[in-house]
């Protein structure tokens, strides 16, 4: 069972597969997935077990800790909250997740303020420029919901967290991009375009 893997100068940690979404361009969808690195999961790991899985990959070799992995991590929020504060407490290494933004509605309640000094940075996906869009390409189990709970997380975590960044995959094209772009501005938030891998 793979609970973390690194990726360049970052080492990622694996904690669900369980995703409020399905995109149609998720690395899951992929015939390679991440390399030749196994992400499913046959159990979901306790928070202990994932902190023991960070320390015993020395994380200070690193230059920042990403909870990631094969699923929405806040489906796992609590374990998250409790192994970034005890990862902050020994070490000085930035923490990042990668989300779609569903936390708050996954976990029935505001989760942002519990990130306060323990998670450096959030990358959102926002994916498109309006709720259809967004549920045209994401599935999303919360319909065009999903669109709002995902802009309203990015706003409120922006009190908490010192980087908020709103994403998108390059595939989409420019002028959805530059739409997306406007969309990231009036959220207040930082814009990224990812690159689309197969």
């Amino acid at each position: 069972m793979t609970t973390v893997y690194p990726i360049g100068g970052s080492l990622y940690v694996n904690v669900t597969n369980r995703c409020t979404n399905n995109c149609d361009f998720c690395i899951r969808n992929t015939p390679s997935g991440v390399g030749d690195v196994d992400l499913w999961l046959d159990r979901e790991p306790s928070g202990e077990e994932i902190y023991n899985a960070i320390i015993g990959a020395d994380p200070q070799k690193y230059g920042e800790l990403v909870f990631c992995g094969y699923g929405e991590p806040f489906f796992r929020a609590d374990e998250i909250i409790y192994t970034a504060r005890k990862i902050k407490a020994e070490y000085d290494i930035p923490v990042r997740v990668n989300t779609n933004g569903h936390a708050n509605r996954i976990n029935g309640r505001d989760i942002t303020q519990e990130l306060t000094g323990i998670i450096d940075v959030l990358s959102i996906s926002l994916n498109a420029e309006n709720a259809e869009k967004y549920n045209k390409i994401c599935k999303c189990a919360y319909g065009e919901e999903g669109f709002y709970e995902m802009l309203g997380f990015a706003r409120k975590a922006k009190k908490y967290v010192p980087r908020v960044i709103l994403s998108v995959v390059d595939i989409i094209g420019e002028e959805e991009i530059e739409k997306c772009r406007r969309v990231c501005e009036k959220a207040g938030c930082e814009f990224r375009v990812r690159e689309y891998s197969e």
